[in-house]
């Protein structure tokens, strides 16, 4: 299953309870931090994995091709 972006999540959250955002129900500030939280969660998870990728002889563009098509690349040398 593909993870979900913080934005994404944001974007299915109110999608889904739109009604209760539009009513007041729901605060849509704490969808806002809930996503910000998100995010950096993403970015300190990425930035983990790829020292780890790098320091074992990877590049950038294969992170990046292999994340975005979900293929898997040998690394060349």
């Amino acid at each position: 299953m593909k993870k979900q972006t913080a934005v994404e999540w944001a974007i299915n959250e109110i999608q889904s309870n739109w009604y209760d955002y539009e009513y007041g129900d729901l605060d849509m500030d704490d969808v806002i931090e809930q996503a910000k939280e998100m995010e950096k969660e993403q970015i300190i998870e990425f930035a983990d994995e790829y020292g780890t990728y790098l320091l074992q002889g990877g590049t950038m563009s294969a992170v990046t091709y292999n994340e975005t098509f979900n293929k898997s690349i040998k690394n060349k040398g």
